[in-house]
């Protein structure tokens, strides 16, 4: 049979890195082998519904190159794929009643006073009540009246007591749950709408859905779902749940850690094609060491049965160090077009910004590094003498003063501001004093730019400069030397 997998995300607000996870994973899934990848829009849940969340989903898609083979827009005749839609047609009340004609769901007329009444236990610090199957008992007559008279209502699963239920996924292997422990969940809700749960199942078989993934959360819902799946007589759709992400202190991704969402990695300068392929590697992991993977790449190297059950950790230096990678393989003329407007407004005065864009371009991990890496080409920084000293170049900063000076008239009488034409005055300097080159240029670059690191060398900073503001801060070197 045909791989067929599903994204189902409820528009609730922007999308949480842990479902842009479950829909690359289903994703590259089904085109690994050569199958369908279906897009389901879940709005059942009105409370929760966000205006124009719907619209996040499709950009981020969009933007992360996940490109659907069914959908909203696509329909291949098994729609329709807005759940809202489908609720109109009817589809969900139908096999709620199929399941009540088979014992397997019944009526619950029970108000909110009597629930809340019902046996509480802690679990996972929630609040968890456990229905009593108290409208199991009606009679068909008194099930009708209630019926016939308007009295709210709910279905519910009828689900065993006794025995126990088994289910496979395919990373965990054989789960084996007691009946005991499965609620009477609701299927049909007050309002009409399907719950979240009860959509899933029915809509899943109706699309032919093969492969059902998602996050290990819903592990302990898995029993309900088989269930259902035998009362129809359906076939079970394989099950891939997947590892839980977690901050660097082991904690569940919050959005207060500020890079929980898709959008929220965008506006802080993540490239999308960084995020993917970092976001891939939470928790599956390739045959090989490799680490850079375009989109192509992943879908032919990627099997499932290598993801991991143990919880994968989001490393925002890993991601910022990945991001950087992706920068430095981007085409130049891509990389000019994003990183040029942010020099023009670190550096004001005349300057080769094209050349500045191609000194960054290997050195930076996002576009917002770019003001802090060369905010001193504006304006010479205050720096602490002290860094003159450097053991490697076995500078100090007496020697360092005494290079400043030996070098300060040639460069106010030096014409040629290149950077050949610098680096040939420097070294010879360095050789007519039998110095090595960096014990020349390590002052040069220092009283240049203020700074221990820069991203260039002395006299590519020196061009970029000019004449008048590298023989200005010479000077200015010598002068806090003399200090």
């Amino acid at each position: 049979m045909k791989i067929r997998t599903r994204f189902a995300p409820s528009p609730t607000g922007k999308m949480h890195v842990g479902n842009l996870r479950s829909a690359l994973y289903e994703y590259l899934i089904a085109k690994h082998e050569g199958g369908d990848f279906i897009i389901r829009i879940e709005d059942t849940d009105r409370e929760r519904f966000v205006e124009g969340a719907v619209e996040i989903i499709y950009r981020t898609l969009e933007k992360a190159g996940i490109h659907y083979d069914e959908g909203p827009g696509r329909d291949k005749g098994l729609g329709p794929y807005i759940q809202s839609e489908r609720k109109e047609q009817g589809i969900y009340l139908q096999y709620a009643k199929e399941l009540i004609d088979k014992g397997e769901a019944y009526y619950c007329f029970c108000d909110a006073e009597r629930l809340k009444a019902l046996k509480t236990e802690i679990v996972e610090g929630k609040e968890i009540s456990s229905y009593d199957k108290h409208c199991l008992g009606l009679t068909a007559e008194e099930t009708a009246q209630k019926l016939a008279s308007g009295c709210p209502y709910v279905i519910r699963q009828n689900n065993p007591q006794t025995g126990s239920t088994v289910f496979r996924d395919e990373l965990y292997g054989d789960i084996t749950v007691d009946n005991a422990e499965l609620d009477d969940m609701i299927l049909i809700k007050s309002d009409g709408y399907p719950t979240y749960n009860f959509a899933n199942v029915v809509d899943d078989h109706l699309m032919e859905i093969t492969h059902v993934v998602r996050g290990n959360e819903y592990l302990s819902s898995s029993p309900k779902y088989n269930r259902l799946y035998q009362a129809f007589g359906w076939k079970v759709p394989t099950y891939v749940h997947l590892p839980l992400i977690t901050d660097a202190e082991h904690k569940k991704l919050s959005k207060r850690s500020g890079h929980s969402s898709f959008e929220d990695l965008l506006d802080q300068g993540f490239l999308p094609e960084a995020i993917v392929n970092f976001i891939a590697l939470l928790g599956w992991s390739p045959e090989s060491n490799q680490e850079i993977f375009p989109l192509e790449e992943l879908i032919s190297q990627f099997d499932y049965h290598r993801i991991s059950k143990s919880p994968a950790v989001f490393d925002i230096g890993k991601l910022r160090w990945m991001n950087g990678e992706y920068l430095k393989a981007m085409d130049e003329a891509a990389f000019r077009s994003q990183a040029l407007p942010i020099i023009k407004q670190t550096v004001t005065r005349a300057a080769d910004f094209e050349k500045i864009a191609a000194m960054v371009k290997t050195r930076i991990e996002l576009y917002s590094d770019i003001p802090e890496l060369i905010g001193f080409l504006e304006h010479l920084p205050d720096y602490d003498p002290e860094i003159y000293t450097h053991k490697k170049m076995k500078t100090t900063k007496e020697s360092s003063l005494e290079v400043l000076k030996d070098l300060l008239p040639l460069l106010e009488t030096q014409d040629d501001y290149t950077n050949d034409a610098l680096y040939a005055t420097l070294l010879h300097y360095a050789e007519q004093h039998q110095y090595k080159n960096g014990y020349v240029m390590w002052p040069v670059r220092t009283a240049v730019s203020g700074k221990a690191m820069t991203p260039a060398g002395a006299t590519e900073i020196m061009e970029l400069l000019g004449k008048a503001e590298t023989v200005q801060r010479i000077r200015t070197g010598i002068r806090l030397l003399e200090q």
